[in-house]
């Protein structure tokens, strides 16, 4: 047998020949042929996951055809494709400020901003509250009355809101009626509307919300507090040490999700207790779009309204969550 020539050691080397030196190459599947194996694989999973699937094609990624009513003057007996093409006309008309659009963004806003500054942290605050409870028992009872409310309907929680707060038969009223105090009227008021939004609104979803904190806060590690009482420190340092920031990646993530319904108002809240009396300070963009759309029938310009405010809202959760990975926490992508 001839000797190999340095040639073609050369380049069985380089083809990755194990007793020449060479790194061993392996020839890469093709990106769908390992997709297809995936789900061979896991096919029962993916049977599972198909109902969810099927949902959110019909409900989520379905009514996107819809969206073309926004560069459309839509015309009810020719349908949305024989309906003429405006191009942004309605969203000039948005920025023009036409049927007090400007108003409307200003209510979303400052709603959305209460609910931020004084909803969002306060599952954070009651969770911490329950991880320090003791009594086991006590700490259960609690807790579950604490997200009881989130299972009644905005409908239910409306009707006891306007008994409760009713300025002649009300127990509030009552009770401020005893130090002297007129009655007042949270729900009828445009100076007391927002407050009692965002406080019902606190009251109903506190405890569920949280839930999720109180699952991270089971799950770190309690060597952690044993060791930081053996250095001394106390209740209020564990808290500053080591449990807000074992909480921190939970609530960066939770603060993104939140930030990408920053343009939610809470339809269904405004919807059952807002009057014509509070319009001014609780008419929000569901609710402006609800009854442009479906009470005076200009589904176009509805339409263009909710597109422009999906878009914000994408906007907000991609560049939230540019931050949040900046500051070095963890995000969603």
């Amino acid at each position: 047998m001839q000797p190999n020539t340095s040639a073609e050691v050369s380049a069985t080397a380089q083809k990755g020949h194990p007793n020449l030196g060479g790194q061993p190459t392996f020839q890469k599947r093709p990106y769908w042929r390992q997709t297809w194996k995936a789900y061979k694989r896991y096919k029962y999973m993916f049977i599972l996951l198909a109902p969810a699937l099927i949902w959110y094609l019909l409900f989520a990624y379905g009514p996107l055809y819809g969206i073309q009513l926004a560069f459309k003057d839509f015309i009810i007996n020719k349908g949305i494709m024989g309906s003429p093409w405006i191009g942004y006309k309605h969203f000039e008309a948005m920025i023009s400020g036409a049927q007090d659009f400007h108003l409307i963004i200003r209510n979303t806003v400052v709603l959305s901003f209460y609910h931020i500054l004084f909803g969002f942290p306060a599952p954070i605050v009651l969770a911490l509250l329950f991880n320090e409870v003791r009594f086991e028992f006590f700490k259960r009872i609690s807790q579950t009355l604490s997200y009881l409310p989130h299972f009644l309907s905005w409908v239910v929680v409306a009707g006891f809101m306007f008994t409760v707060l009713s300025p002649s038969s009300g127990i509030v009223n009552a009770i401020i009626g005893y130090f002297g105090i007129d009655p007042i009227y949270f729900v009828g008021k445009a100076e007391y509307f927002r407050f009692t939004l965002v406080s019902s609104a606190i009251w109903k979803e506190i405890g569920w919300g949280a839930i999720i904190y109180l699952a991270a806060l089971a799950g770190i590690n309690p060597q952690m507090y044993e060791a930081a009482i053996v250095d001394g420190a106390g209740r209020f340092k564990q808290l500053l040490y080591i449990t807000l920031p074992s909480l921190l990646p939970v609530i960066s993530i939770m603060f993104i999700l939140r930030i990408g319904h920053v343009l939610d108002a809470g339809f269904d809240q405004v919807l059952n207790m807002y009057t014509p009396a509070t319009y001014s300070v609780a008419d929000i963009l569901d609710t402006y779009v609800y009854r442009i759309g479906l009470e005076q029938m200009q589904f176009s310009f509805a339409t263009a309204v909710g597109l422009f405010k999906n878009v914000i809202a994408l906007t907000l959760v991609l560049f939230t969550n540019y931050i949040v990975k900046r500051a070095g926490q963890e995000g969603l992508v």
